[in-house]
């Protein structure tokens, strides 16, 4: 006997899609989802045929702005994003980390300019799969284990 989760279809929003279980809370805290007024359901550890378990987030009313898809591909590098309009698909796309990274993460040398002034970060990706950020500033090289979002 196959045990389902029956969720109500979304009329328009967007849904956070393969994210690994683990990130779930993550990707909640660097949105900043806490303070989400409308509908927000949130899965995790679900069963998933690709990845063995993964989270998902769906969001009533909500759409993406590129800053925020690149702190998802930051968080969830497989994640994919389905947007939604009156109850129909309009989008579905699984996020790209970018090349360059401004403004969203710190760097995590306390002596760079980014964290004494009032410098924004920015960052080159170097390595996509093994997340590793090279600071434009500094130069010094912030993998996934010491990411901080700003």
């Amino acid at each position: 006997m196959v045990k389902e989760l029956k969720v109500s279809a979304l009329e328009n929003g967007t849904v956070i899609d393969h994210i690994p279980s683990e990130n779930v809370f993550q990707v909640i805290k660097i949105l900043n989802l806490e303070k989400f007024k409308t509908h927000l359901l949130i899965g995790t550890n679900l069963e998933s045929k690709k990845y063995g378990t993964k989270g998902i987030i769906k969001l009533s009313n909500k759409f993406f702005d590129k800053e925020d898809v690149n702190k998802i591909a930051l968080a969830a590098p497989n994640a994919t994003l389905i947007v939604i309009k009156d109850f129909r698909i309009i989008e579905k796309n699984t996020v790209r980390i970018p090349d360059k990274i401004e403004g969203i993460v710190k760097c995590f040398n306390p002596n760079c300019i980014t964290n004494i002034e009032q410098v924004p970060t920015k960052f080159e990706v170097i390595s996509k799969d093994d997340l590793k950020l090279h600071c434009h500033y500094c130069e010094k090289i912030t993998n996934k284990t010491n990411i901080v979002f700003i």
